[in-house]
């Protein structure tokens, strides 16, 4: 039996206007996301992906089409997102970026206190949590924007391939530190990427879409079941054959964006 639906996109568009010129960025996109759900977004550059997740955001609106993300109460933040810069604040210190959305929630000093030090201890900033960011590392810097977007609670995650800039080491144990988090809260998460290898670990299920303007072209079920290590996805001969398709179809779309 599947989950509800946690985000329902119908026929979204977004077009941007510039003097006499538009450029569309996304184009008729459907896509319907399950509670709990991990879905990863690929594409080629340009094809809107990142659109599409600020329209989610209400940082952006869409041109024609509609989505809907169900609330389940109310009371929390109905999403956070995680970008792919650094977005930490300069002037607080570690512990009070992780704590900044609680802060401006106006919630009770001891929750915040224990939700701050849990997911602090989580992506292993506790000893760092009175540095600033210039004191500490890139790494530690998404750490903070990870801990701080799951901090908060909300019912959805966006996050803009927010382990591009790292280094592979980094990576990983981002990525493991991620899916540790999400396995204890199941939050439905949105995750952009290009990296196929980064997908394949992280998702249940992979979007692929079109060069610009993007569409949704087709959907994987990512096969190996939870939990997965990158070992297991670099083995595996499922996921091998899944890698391969989704390089091909990426191979495909740059060809096509420059024809």
């Amino acid at each position: 039996m599947s989950n509800p639906i946690k985000i329902s996109i119908e026929n979204l568009t977004k077009v941007f206007y510039k003097k006499d010129n538009s450029v569309t960025a996304v184009k008729n996109v459907s896509l319907q996301i399950e509670e709990g759900e991990f879905v990863c977004l690929v594409g080629p550059s340009g094809c809107g992906k990142t659109t599409l997740l600020r329209i989610l955001a209400e940082l952006e609106s869409p041109s024609s089409g509609s989505f809907k993300i169900m609330s389940d109460s109310g009371k929390r933040p109905l999403q956070s997102m995680v970008f792919q810069e650094k977005g930490v604040i300069p002037w607080l210190t570690v512990k009070e970026n992780v704590a900044f959305g609680l802060n401006m929630r106006n919630l009770p000093k001891d929750f915040i206190q224990k939700q701050t030090d849990y997911y602090l201890e989580k992506v292993g900033l506790m000893n760092f949590s009175k540095l600033y960011p210039k004191e500490i590392s890139g790494g530690m810097k998404q750490r903070i924007s990870i801990a701080r977007a799951f901090a908060n609670d909300p019912e959805i995650l966006l996050m803009d391939e927010p382990f591009a800039a790292l280094d592979e080491q980094n990576k990983f144990i981002l990525q493991e530190e991620l899916l540790s988090i999400w396995s204890e809260t199941k939050k439905t998460v949105l995750f952009i990427t290009h990296s196929i290898d980064e997908a394949l670990l992280l998702s249940d299920r992979i979007v692929l879409m079109s060069a610009h303007p993007g569409e949704i072209i087709n959907e994987i079920k990512v096969p190996v079941p939870r939990p997965r290590t990158m070992e297991q996805v670099r083995a595996n001969t499922e996921m091998a054959e899944q890698f391969i398709a989704i390089w091909n179809h990426l191979q495909q779309e740059v060809q096509k964006s420059r024809s």
